[in-house]
């Protein structure tokens, strides 16, 4: 029992990740309808200005624990948006207009870019870190297993719960959550209404990307290994996740990313690790095959 709590926290701060990253590909699918594929290395990017920042600090001789984690994550969140609007204005603005392929090519044209642009930037070794947060709490003590929870668990899965009400109402109450809605449902119509929609798209990849960094800065911290590669990986969850949880769902993506976790980190537990990715991918397909629109998504009702 206590082997399989122990493995349920560390799939649920798994799944936190995946469901933080998930959130950047449901935004921009639900609005423009176009599966960003280099969302994933957006985040790897954010986990690298991360790992820069902390050492940067670190040889400033910054210790304070608090200071030196809201600075990186401030940090990090506001490069990675500028990388977002970055490459959304120039890899998938021009594409807008065109044949639906087009902006799908680049996009994945734009993944390559990034994992080799980070390649011959930061190299191709993997870069560790030094545990940072340490500590936590002993939940259960059997004598033959105990379960822990740490401090670096419970402000993941805090942190993503307040991410997510957090967006949910800019989704729902603000000005820019109703032009998002409204450019998801009609850009066009939108458009003569006098919203931006340009702007709006762009604040959209912004978000994500500033989501992304969240995670990136969270994932450097419960593993202490990056490099170039964690994207691509990561981000192959992240959408399998939301395509589980219903593509263009935000609670689906959340709840897509955990259930990710979960099966990742329960099959490693109690079955042999290399098939841990095959498993989670299996459910994927049984969930389209018998409900093709994720667990939480709604079909889309066509109007002619």
């Amino acid at each position: 029992m206590e082997y399989f709590i122990q493995q349920l926290i560390n799939g649920v701060t798994l799944g936190s990740i995946y469901g933080l990253i998930a959130i950047g590909y449901t935004m921009v699918y639900g609005i423009i309808g176009m599966i960003n594929f280099a969302h994933g290395d957006i985040f790897m990017i954010s986990a690298f200005i991360a790992l820069i920042g902390l050492l940067i600090l670190f040889g400033a001789g910054i210790s304070w624990l608090p200071f030196l984690l809201l600075a990186v994550l401030i940090l990090s969140m506001f490069l990675t948006a500028a990388w977002g609007w970055v490459v959304e204005r120039i890899a998938y603005r021009p594409l807008r207009g065109s044949f639906r392929l087009a902006p799908l090519i680049s996009a994945i044209g734009m993944s390559l870019f990034l994992q080799n642009f980070v390649q011959i930037a930061q190299g191709a070794r993997i870069k560790p870190l030094p545990p940072v947060v340490s500590g936590g709490f002993i939940l259960m003590d059997s004598g033959d297993f105990t379960v822990n929870l740490s401090y670096l668990q419970i402000v993941i899965v805090v942190l993503t719960l307040v991410l997510m009400t957090g967006f949910s109402l800019l989704i729902s109450k603000t000005a820019l959550g109703r032009q998002q809605r409204a450019c998801e449902q009609d850009r066009t119509m939108a458009a003569l209404v006098g919203i931006n929609v340009d702007r709006t798209i762009s604040l959209t990849f912004v978000i994500g990307a500033a989501l992304a960094s969240v995670a990136g800065l969270m994932f450097l911290l419960y593993y202490g290994v990056i490099d170039f590669f964690i994207g691509f990986l990561a981000g192959i969850k992240a959408f399998t996740a939301a395509v589980l949880g219903g593509i263009g769902s935000l609670p689906g993506a959340m709840l897509g990313g955990l259930l990710i976790g979960l099966i990742e980190t329960f099959w490693s537990a109690y079955f042999t690790i290399e098939y841990k990715d095959v498993a989670a991918f299996s459910i994927l397909v049984l969930v389209l095959i018998f409900r093709p629109t994720g667990l939480l998504g709604q079909p889309e009702i066509e109007k002619v």
